[in-house]
């Protein structure tokens, strides 16, 4: 066995595509991915930042910011997907007034 550590991530197919990363703290960027390691830092082309919402921060705005070129810390990174063939869904445990369904 040697003591390289190889990430659980294959990010190879996505080098030069588009991906939507979010981080801790609730951040969230998408941009075209140019490079990474195996501590899961990343480098990303043409980063746009979603800003979240003043009264409610757990909610991301229309607003972005236009980041550019930027490496983010693989400590911080939660989710890395890709921006091309995923769509969101609706909830299936959320009724259609918007209350949340029962489970027992």
């Amino acid at each position: 066995m040697s003591g390289r550590k190889e990430t659980v991530l294959d990010l190879a197919k996505f080098v030069d595509k588009g991906v939507q990363v979010k981080l801790t703290g609730g951040r969230q960027v998408i941009g075209t991915l140019k490079g990474y390691d195996q501590l899961l830092n990343l480098v990303l082309d043409e980063a746009i930042e979603f800003e979240r919402e003043q009264d409610d921060p757990l909610k991301l705005s229309t607003k972005t910011r236009q980041l550019g070129l930027i490496v983010c810390r693989g400590t911080a990174v939660m989710l890395v997907s890709p921006t091309e063939g995923t769509e969101e869904i609706k909830n299936p445990f959320q009724e259609a007034d918007g209350e949340q369904t029962a489970h027992s």
